[in-house]
């Protein structure tokens, strides 16, 4: 058997990020910059007011209080959007909206709220406003000439409205990988058609779909791969031809009788391998021309992991990210992580609860690796080095693939 970080590396090895291509800002979000960004303007481009209410001189409030105002002259009106065509003399103040510019003369505004009006030219000001009160500065947010983002940076929806601000409308992007999915074996049935005897149902490859799409790629549906070895080169071919990456379920174990294996002996280069992992142990890795293939298992829990550990960094690095790999932390074993030695490292299926103590975790279910239920409660992978376990109590380090429950105690 291999190790996991040997066969891990060689599989990363063989992936580089995709090229980059300049996309809209609309269609980026998510995906990894390949180019640095630096504003050419200022955000925001002139001092504005982050609060409805009136423009001021501050030393016009001095010793306002609530049930001692100072009253001042109204002498306009400011909404966002329009350029003062006033100023705020002494003992003068204008009505001004969020995000309105601040008009000459004035250096604070007093909220709204901190007001009162007895009629339509005086307000009388509750709280004194010290200079600066509630304006935002020309550039408080981006400064022209600020290196905003750096290459490698992941878009995340706020990125995107930064982007937008600074008048950004098309960026250099790592593109979103296209990956192809195919279950293989004449076993698989799609959907509710009754089963015959040996057959089941098709769940693999409606998980793996879902896996590659949550780790932020586009699925192109292989469909079922059955005993028709021309049929299958055709699909292959063409999923290389036209997609990043390849992924298929099963016919990965040593002595499978697979079309797959044949297939792939004629088009492509393909490495079984048998890691030193449990669930998930045998794996495929290789090539079709130049677009990588990952053969997963075909027991599901197996399958699942298997993408946790070897599909979804390749995925991440061909989208551009330099963080690869799931957040690990280390929870502490709510109940006993039993287990043989059997020289393997195990990744047992668990639930992690987050409390005020920290993490805990303890199995989702039973263990099998065709127990789908116990992955899909699972949120986490703990992992289980060779030996006897972990006792209650013990340390155990957990990959985590979903939130954490939230205990109070």
């Amino acid at each position: 058997m291999r190790r996991l970080e040997e066969v891990r590396a060689e599989v990363l090895a063989a992936v580089r990020p995709l090229a980059p291509v300049r996309l809209t800002i609309a269609a980026v979000a998510g995906l990894v910059l390949a180019e640095p960004i630096a504003a050419a303007e200022d955000v925001p481009p002139f001092a504005n007011t982050a609060m409805d209410g009136y423009a001021v001189r501050a030393v016009d409030t001095v010793g306002a209080e609530q049930d001692a105002p100072v009253t001042l002259q109204v002498v306009g009106d400011l909404p966002a959007g329009r350029a003062p065509d006033g100023s705020v003399g002494p003992g003068e103040a204008i009505r001004i909206m969020t995000g309105a510019p601040i008009p000459v003369g004035a250096d604070a505004i007093v909220p709204v709220e901190r007001t009162s009006r007895d009629c339509a030219t005086r307000v009388q000001i509750h709280a004194a406003a010290g200079p600066g009160a509630h304006i935002r500065a020309a550039g408080g947010d981006v400064a022209a000439g600020d290196a905003v983002f750096a290459s490698g940076a992941v878009l995340n929806p706020a990125a995107v409205g930064v982007l937008a601000s600074l008048g950004v409308v098309e960026v250099a992007v790592h593109p979103r990988p296209r990956v192809a999915v195919l279950a293989t074996g004449d076993e698989l049935v799609d959907g509710d058609a009754p089963l015959a005897p040996g057959q089941i149902r098709n769940s693999n490859g409606p998980m793996v779909r879902a896996l590659v799409a949550e780790a932020g790629c586009e699925v192109v549906d292989l469909g079922i791969a059955r005993d028709d070895e021309a049929a299958l080169e055709a699909t292959l071919l063409d999923a290389a031809d036209r997609c990043d990456l390849i992924v298929t379920t099963g016919g990965v174990s040593v002595g499978d009788y697979d079309v797959v294996k044949a297939v792939l002996s004629r088009i492509g280069a393909l490495v079984w391998s048998q890691v030193a992992i449990k669930p998930a142990k045998p794996l495929a890795f290789g090539v079709i021309g130049a677009t990588p293939i990952v053969g997963l298992p075909g027991n599901p829990v197996s399958a699942h992991v298997s993408f946790e550990l070897f599909a979804r960094p390749a995925l991440r690095r061909l989208a551009g990210h330099g963080d690869l790999d799931r957040p690990v932390v280390t929870a502490t074993a709510a109940a006993p992580f039993t287990r043989r030695a059997d020289g393997k490292v195990h990744f047992d299926r668990v639930v992690v609860a987050l409390g005020p103590g920290g993490f805990s975790a303890r199995r989702s279910g039973e263990q099998g690796s065709n127990v789908l239920s116990a992955m899909a409660r699972a949120n986490g992978l703990a992992v289980i080095p060779d030996g006897d376990g972990v006792a209650v109590g013990g340390p155990v380090r957990v990959m985590l693939i979903g939130d954490p429950v939230s205990v109070a105690d």
